[in-house]
């Protein structure tokens, strides 16, 4: 056999580095690749396939975005969405963990949560109350889906301010749902720091200016409720709410509250109390008026008022309050409901103003109302 030269042996040995150095690269390539898709994982960070999939669900950055384009949408826009109920109340849930710059800082604002029937025969009223004081409220409207009456015209402070709605029966959960429906799409401005559920009936009794201090410097909320023994009270307590809850635990109040942002979002994100009451609280429960009165008494006495600030007669007896027609209104009726020569506890202090609202106005009241509140009430004077 001839024996190989010198070169040829060199030029083989040059090949066999080659391929090694080749094979190498190649199971480092491999091995980077798969140590990747390993570390991402243990660190809990998400690969591709979810992100896709949470992409299709509401986010804290979409939300955010949100916030930052409200004030490029239509008044018509700003309160419509497409949520569904279990992603409208997640999103209300969201509490900001970083305080906002004092450069982004804004004035409270009060939420008016109106939950109606249809048509809002005493906002010309309202209006009058709201105006000069853009920036310091926010108005919600809960109507009964069907209601397909005319809309109020642009300008109006109802203008767009309708949410997405279900219908409500009187007396049954749904209301219940309803109010917490109006809370959540509230709560997705981070600027309504109170939150007043009125019905298309209510009536201011003070000018816009006293109601808004009186509710933003409050430290307590204002809720109604107290224990009532006999059929109208405990004998509305459900059965099988126990053991969970007891009679005792068990209170009764009006449906009309003020609350403050933390209580709001205890009631969206209330997995406890609210599905017993889905599950168990019935037609003859009532649910309006035992479960925000019950979780408050349950969780948050110390922080409650324990009073309603809507006025409403009663003294009639019945399953409905005292209604007030255009006969019926008068200064001595509205200097009743404004003053009434008692007082009430506000933040550890005595105030000689109760009520800050009254109910129930009918429609026909609205021209005697325009005649006499506005001077009575200075709704012309209060941003002079």
């Amino acid at each position: 056999m001839k024996p190989q030269s010198p070169f040829s042996i060199y030029t083989s040995r040059q090949h066999l580095k080659l391929l090694s150095g080749l094979l190498l690269f190649a199971l480092g390539f491999v091995f980077g690749i798969i140590s990747s898709f390993y570390f991402v994982s243990s660190d809990g960070w998400t690969s591709p396939p979810p992100l896709l999939e949470l992409s299709s669900r509401p986010s804290a950055i979409a939300l955010s975005v949100d916030r930052s384009t409200a004030a490029s949408k239509s008044p018509s826009e700003a309160t419509m969405h497409g949520m569904t109920e279990e992603e409208l109340l997640w999103r209300a849930s969201m509490v900001p963990r970083i305080r906002r710059p004092p450069s982004a800082e804004s004035k409270p604002k009060v939420a008016f949560l109106f939950l109606t029937r249809g048509e809002l025969p005493l906002a010309p009223l309202w209006e009058k109350f709201f105006e000069g004081n853009e920036g310091l409220y926010s108005v919600y409207v809960h109507a009964n889906p069907e209601f397909n009456g005319s809309a109020p015209p642009k300008g109006s402070a109802f203008y767009g301010r309708r949410i997405p709605s279900k219908r409500v029966t009187w007396g049954g959960m749904d209301m219940m749902e309803a109010e917490r429906r109006l809370l959540a799409n509230a709560l997705l401005d981070w600027d309504n720091r109170r939150f007043v559920l009125l019905s298309e009936s209510c009536i201011p009794l003070f000018d816009f200016r006293t109601v808004y201090s009186y509710l933003v410097d409050s430290a307590r909320v204002h809720v109604e409720c107290y224990d009532l023994p006999g059929p109208t009270g405990r004998g509305r307590f459900p059965a099988r709410l126990r053991p969970h809850l007891t009679p005792r635990q068990w209170r009764k109040g009006s449906q009309w509250f003020d609350i403050d942002r933390d209580l709001a979002l205890e009631v969206v994100s209330d997995t406890a109390f609210f599905p017993l009451f889905q599950r168990h609280c019935g037609a003859r429960c009532f649910a309006d008026e035992h479960y925000l009165p019950t979780l408050v008494n349950a969780r948050f006495r110390h922080r409650n008022q324990n009073r309603s600030l809507t006025w409403v007669d009663w003294s009639r007896g019945g399953s409905h309050p005292a209604r007030f027609r255009r006969g019926s209104v008068t200064v001595e009726l509205l200097e009743k409901m404004r003053n009434g020569n008692r007082s009430c506890g506000y933040d550890g202090r005595r105030s000689g103003a109760c009520f800050l609202f009254a109910r129930k106005f009918l429609a026909d009241s609205l021209d005697r109302l325009l005649g006499i509140a506005p001077s009575l009430m200075g709704f012309n004077s209060q941003h002079g």
